[in-house]
């Protein structure tokens, strides 16, 4: 979530505190003097006479565009990308580019498990919520069927559900705040039946989407189900409670934002914002209070879930929230498999960990930590994945070594690694063994002088190229005094999105393992001449620039899509989806191709193998300020009188069939 989203301004506020106390060395005075003389030109321009100008650059580059009809918006520059776009809207509909259509897959309350009664806002429940869709998707992934097979028609849809918004979600809960912090126990409960995950099993016939009633795969996964800790902090005595003394079981996953994949089949679902979920007068005080400031977990709760479940009570159980945090193993295709938090790749407020297979056949997981000064790590598998013997991967999460990037201002950048015994990671500084190192990942990172970023999230691989891009949201409290270290302006409101370049990124022997690498700037969001800083293409349209870069994805030639989060907030545009090639002529052209409903974010985009359908989750649709369950400011997608808004999957579509952006 942006620190710019003001409707939930409590939920951002401690979803984002911002708990890095020495941000020391951060990107911002590297990307500064890394700028081109160009860039400068067109970027770095600010106030009404520098938009007169960079307005004038726009027209020179894309003459069409400032013919385009209201609504859309021509071809312009030299991208390989041929939609129309669209023109930026704030609407209670979303739009996307002529020539495609909308479906809606599935929404939040829609049948998952054959026992799924109907979905009744106005009488929900705890045992019915956990049957149906969940609340507020965010990551989306599809894995086709059969297993190991490349079809595009059919598979089975997982998707993430983050948080929930009960003003939104229940009857006569007019505002937020309180409405999280006083939950009835039934409406504690049905917001943790909410959370957690889908699995869906979906065909596409005759051009439309449609869940497959009661697919035998189908499956959901609450804060409640349980899950084994594996890895070097399992059994840790910081990871033991009343309830799981062996410190090796724990219930249910929390504020799963986005995710990833392996190569052998499973999912990745990642624990983000996890700290809101926790509270009391033992947050404060004691020998734990400052483990638990750094991730952000305060006195005051953001659910008030501990009235009525112990566990999220830190007075009755203070080890509790060291079991969130992780990233969450489990198989798609096996509903029964229990989901496994894998302590190796770090404790964090993990946006998505996402995959690349290193030239040694090692298995590399990138991930941003989702707040405002922190950082951007891998983990490295020990050994190399086997594709032959899916049971030789079962445990490969459980060893190898994770590290954190440290960028220097000359386009170099190590990765730091994260090992007990290690440099400062020793006894002397409270790290007793790799468990406590894992455990207090954060506080590792920041003494090893890791470079703190802007708000890190969707960190992927290009599959094409090589090269790793990192989706840089914003970051608001940035002061002009540490823009010397830090970012190329201070208050940055609309963030950006660099690439690291791992040792043979353009080959096929990729060395994403590699200690050493390099980085360059993609694009810096904003809109040209408006907002200082702003960097994109010299041929980007008036339509194509974005702010609050959130998630990525990349089609098979390529190209990344980038989703937003916060644009509303920023610069009173819709989120949405934007393109752009990562090569050629037209290198960071980006173009606008879709825009939620207001109150929405995009997240999760994701591709079928054939590039004919792309997959967005539509996230807390009508979460304006003052918009609540019976007055919301939009009734996406059903726009019924007596529905709230849902918040649900779409699937685009090129109107007759083709590849998504051709």
């Amino acid at each position: 979530m942006p620190d710019t989203h003001s409707p939930a301004h409590d939920r951002v506020e401690l979803e984002d505190i911002g708990s890095n106390p020495h941000p020391e060395e951060t990107i911002g005075t590297l990307i500064a003097r890394r700028l081109s003389r160009r860039a400068a030109l067109r970027g770095l321009l600010g106030g009404a006479a520098a938009m007169s100008f960079a307005d004038q650059l726009l027209a020179s580059a894309s003459p069409a565009a400032a013919q385009t009809a209201p609504g859309a918006a021509a071809v312009a520059g030299p991208s390989s990308l041929t939609f129309p776009e669209i023109a930026h809207q704030l609407a209670p509909r979303d739009a996307v580019a002529e020539s495609y259509e909308i479906q809606t897959v599935i929404r939040w309350g829609d049948p998952v498990l054959p026992d799924a009664p109907a979905f009744d806002p106005q009488r929900q429940s705890a045992a019915a919520q956990a049957a149906q869709f969940g609340y507020n998707n965010d990551y989306v992934d599809f894995f086709p069927l059969p297993r190991g097979s490349r079809n595009a028609t059919h598979g089975l849809l997982a998707v993430n559900h983050e948080y929930t918004d009960p003003q939104l979600m229940f009857p006569g809960l007019p505002e937020e705040g309180p409405a999280k912090a006083n939950p009835s126990r039934e409406q504690a409960l049905t917001e943790m039946a909410a959370h957690g995950m889908s699995v869906v099993e979906i065909r596409r016939e005759n051009g439309r989407w449609a869940p497959v009633q009661a697919g035998r795969m189908n499956r959901r996964i609450t804060a409640e189900t349980p899950m084994r800790i594996s890895g070097p902090a399992a059994g840790h005595p910081r990871m033991r409670t009343s309830a799981d003394p062996s410190g090796r079981e724990v219930l249910g996953t929390l504020n799963n934002c986005a995710g990833g994949n392996t190569p052998w089949g499973t999912v990745i679902t990642c624990e983000e914002n996890f700290n809101q979920y926790f509270g009391g007068a033992a947050a404060t005080t004691g020998d734990r209070a400052a483990a638990y400031k750094r991730y952000g977990i305060v006195e005051k709760a953001g659910y008030g879930w501990g009235q009525h479940v112990a566990r999220f009570d830190l007075g009755q159980e203070p080890n509790e929230p060291n079991r969130f945090g992780w990233v969450v193993e489990f198989d798609p295709y096996d509903p029964q498999s229990v989901p496994v938090k894998r302590t190796a790749l770090g404790r964090f407020k993990h946006e998505g960990c996402t995959h690349a297979i290193s030239a040694d056949g090692r298995v590399v997981f990138y991930s941003g930590d989702d707040e405002r000064f922190d950082y951007i790590y891998k983990f490295v598998t020990a050994r190399p994945w086997n594709p032959n013997d899916p049971a030789a991967n079962r445990d490969l999460l459980d060893e190898g070594t994770l590290y954190v990037a440290r960028l220097h201002d000359d386009g170099r950048m190590e990765w730091l690694p994260l090992v007990h015994g290690q440099g400062p990671l020793t006894e002397a500084n409270g790290f007793a063994s790799q468990g406590d190192v894992l455990i207090e990942t954060r506080r590792a990172a920041d003494l090893l002088k890791a470079t703190p970023m802007d708000r890190p999230e969707d960190v992927q691989a290009n599959p094409v190229n090589g090269r790793v891009y990192a989706m840089l949201t914003n970051n608001t409290r940035r002061k002009p005094e540490q823009v010397d270290k830090a970012n190329p302006r201070p208050t940055n409101a609309h963030g950006h999105v660099i690439e690291m370049i791992p040792p043979g990124a353009g080959t096929e022997k990729v060395d994403h393992a590699a200690t050493e690498g390099r980085w360059e700037i993609f694009l810096i969001a904003g809109r040209p001449g408006v907002d200082a800083g702003a960097q994109y293409h010299q041929g980007t349209s008036a339509e194509g620039w974005l702010s609050c870069p959130d998630n990525c994805t990349f089609d098979s030639k390529g190209r990344i899509w980038i989703s937003t989060d916060g644009a509303p907030g920023t610069s009173k545009v819709a989120d949405g989806l934007y393109a752009a090639d990562t090569a050629g002529p037209g290198r960071g052209l980006t173009r606008l191709f879709y825009q939620a409903p207001t109150g929405a974010e995009v997240c999760g985009p994701c591709f079928t193998p054939d590039d004919e359908t792309v997959f967005l989750a539509i996230q807390h649709p009508g979460d304006d300020k003052g918009s609540h369950f019976a007055e919301p400011s939009t009734r996406w997608p059903d726009f019924d009188a007596a529905t709230p808004p849902r918040p649900s999957i779409i699937a685009i579509t090129r109107k007759g069939g083709g590849v998504v952006g051709a």
